[in-house]
């Protein structure tokens, strides 16, 4: 160890100056000067001292968890319930020590059924917030075979790392989005006999992923950077998400509810909701859309989101911490201008977003094209203190902004 200095190589202060001088192997550091430090790190990292608590998580009860989903997501109450039960499991697997003569609990990765619009991606999001752990969203879409022109499907896990700063351990406990899951379907129920770059061969690269294996990860992508260093990333604690419209597979399930109750042997005739399909939905159904085996049993909770009707939409508008009337009352008063929208213009909103068959994602293109002409005009304008919007401005406005005849025209 170096000689005492008696001096505090930060600030120069002597030992008689401050209370505490704390001897280090080359230098020494005071008290206060070993505070600001500890101070420093507390404001660039959090709490913790990290940016992600990636060993002690502070895990909610299920139905802790759901009042959290309550704050941000509208109604969709079984696939809430569904979600958070899945997610507090997960995490409780991760904390088990496993001992040599204990249950080991497997992952459960979750598959979100539901039209377009309804809050798939919301949910997942609002989970990662709650849970403070990485997140990330990949598209499934952009994703083929190694060796095609495409995404590999080893970038889905360069979006966590790089959600996660590029720790390493954070990323192993992160969650990932997998939206339009449906779009990489296989075109038939059969094997595929040609090369099916972007669907089946998606599929069974995608199973080492959701399985739980340790995947050498390119940090700044795949094809693009061949001399890179990879990382090792161990999935086997990663919760993936699945998430997709899977358009017409209320078809397949109709057939086979009618095949289970039409017959020698059916109980008696079973009474259908034909506008909500999707809450019978069976892994037998996403096999037939065209999802292989493995891939459907590397996701076995499997929940579906129910169509949104007008009072949902109308509460979405309103009710959640970041509903959209609230987002643009804000953006008003941040010009100091209090923004005034009448009932019968929120009904005139659902009403399009209804006719437009667009979903809650379609509540704000209506709302900006109605708000637009404002939101351009009155900054300017020093005179500006109030905006009451009626249903004759609204019709007007949307109008005018040719929205309504481009989905007309559709």
């Amino acid at each position: 160890m170096a000689k005492k200095s008696g001096v505090c190589a930060f600030c120069g202060r002597k030992a008689s100056e401050v209370r505490l001088l704390i001897q280090g192997i080359e230098a020494e550091i005071c008290d206060n000067c070993a505070e600001q430090a500890h101070l420093i790190v507390k404001e660039q990292f959090g709490e913790g001292g990290r940016s992600f608590n990636s060993k002690g998580l502070v895990l909610k009860k299920p139905a802790e968890i759901k009042a959290f989903l309550d704050q941000y997501v509208i109604g969709q109450d079984e696939a809430k319930r569904t979600l958070a039960v899945a997610v507090y499991n997960h995490y409780k697997r991760i904390s088990q020590k496993v001992e040599a003569d204990e249950v080991e609990i497997e992952k459960s990765n979750i598959i979100l059924v539901g039209e377009t619009g309804t809050g798939k991606t919301l949910l997942a999001r609002t989970i990662a917030k709650m849970l403070n752990v990485p997140f990330a969203i990949a598209d499934a879409t952009v994703l083929t075979e190694a060796g095609y022109v495409g995404e590999d499907v080893e970038n889905i896990l360069v979006k966590l790392l790089q959600a996660a700063d590029y720790d390493v351990a954070a990323t192993e406990r992160g969650i990932v989005f997998i939206d339009e899951i449906d779009k990489i379907a296989r075109k038939s129920d059969n094997p595929s006999i040609t090369r099916d770059v972007s669907g089946e061969g998606v599929q069974q690269a995608m199973l080492k992923l959701l399985e739980g294996s340790v995947v050498n990860v390119p940090p700044q992508g795949g094809r693009k950077h061949p001399e890179q260093k990879m990382i090792a990333v161990n999935t086997k604690d990663i919760l993936f998400i699945a998430g997709g419209a899977f358009d017409g597979i209320e078809r397949l399930i109709a057939a086979r509810k009618r095949t289970n109750v039409i017959g020698y042997g059916a109980g008696g005739n079973e009474v259908l909701d034909k506008n909500n399909m999707l809450q019978y939905l069976s892994p037998a159904d996403l096999k037939k859309y065209g999802l292989i085996p493995e891939i459907v049993g590397r996701l076995p909770i499997i929940t579906h989101l129910n169509p949104l009707d007008a009072d949902a939409l109308k509460r979405i508008l309103t009710e959640p911490k970041n509903a959209l009337v609230k987002q643009f009352q804000k953006l008003f008063a941040m010009d100091h201008i209090k923004l005034v929208i009448k009932d019968e213009v929120l009904d005139f909103v659902v009403e399009k977003a209804i006719e437009f068959k667009v979903g809650a994602r379609g509540l704000r293109s209506i709302m900006e094209a109605i708000l637009n002409d404002a939101m351009f005009e009155l900054p300017s304008d020093i005179n500006a203190t109030e905006l009451v919007i009626d249903r004759a401005y609204a019709e007007a406005k949307l109008e005018k902004s040719g929205l309504q005849k481009l989905h007309v025209g559709d």
